[in-house]
């Protein structure tokens, strides 16, 4: 069998191109299976965690999972996470830092999300009634954004502070004192909250991921018997 060079360089490119592909569907479809198992483990893991400064796991080992808390609001110096819509209107989630008991760290407590006026030099306000109280809640990574600008992660002067992106140790530099890598949600049924509507994140299922890798593998395929009838039809003239 001769083989000409334009289309057997363009059959040899494209092929590990399309096995990549089709091989990093699989992949993803595996990353998503650990993703939902986790997922899944920490709404149905019994009992309420308490949270203490002792706890050392990042949030994926920790995503969802139920916690309680005693100590007090850091009323002072509380962050406004501009950019969150609700209904179809921009407004702000409420982040607190709360000072667990004994004071040795912190976790940042959404409380909810508050419409932003038409004027954005005007905050909201977001007084605490009780500052020394016991929290409820589920754990979870800080919302995230599609595009991160530069410098979007840096909070404004004063207080309270505005930030675009969560960066828990830039936080906690100007906090001045350690927080933890990820937020508590507070239950609907706690006070000093505002409006709660706590999803859990939706992602594509690894079924589809692995669909697709079959649709690339299929093209792989469907291009090596087009290239080998390419190569016997121009043999034969």
């Amino acid at each position: 069998m001769r083989f000409e060079k334009a289309p057997t360089v363009a059959y040899l490119c494209l092929m590990p191109m399309l096995i990549a592909l089709g091989m990093w569907q699989l992949g993803r479809s595996e990353e998503k299976k650990l993703f939902l198992e986790q997922q899944q483990q920490g709404l149905l893991a019994a009992g309420t965690l308490t949270l203490t400064a002792a706890i050392d796991k990042d949030v994926d080992g920790l995503k969802y999972k139920k916690v309680q808390g005693v100590g007090r609001y850091d009323m002072a110096h509380q962050f406004l996470l501009d950019n969150q819509i609700n209904g179809g209107k921009p407004g702000y989630f409420i982040l607190t830092p709360f000072v667990l008991e004994g004071g040795a760290k912190a976790v940042l407590v959404n409380r909810g999300w508050l419409p932003a006026y038409p004027d954005r030099s005007v905050l909201p306000g977001i007084t605490i009634n009780r500052q020394q109280t016991a929290i409820t809640g589920r754990i979870n990574s800080f919302p995230s954004v599609g595009i991160k600008l530069a410098g979007a992660q840096i909070p404004t002067e004063g207080w309270p502070s505005v930030i675009q992106v969560v960066d828990a140790g830039i936080l906690a530099n100007k906090l001045a004192y350690p927080v933890f890598s990820f937020q508590v949600e507070l239950d609907k049924d706690q006070a000093e909250g505002y409006k709660r509507e706590w999803q859990t994140t939706k992602i594509m299922q690894p079924e589809q991921h692995t669909a697709y890798a079959v649709q690339w593998f299929a093209l792989a395929f469907t291009l090596t018997i087009l290239f080998i009838g390419y190569c016997f039809k121009k043999n034969d003239q």
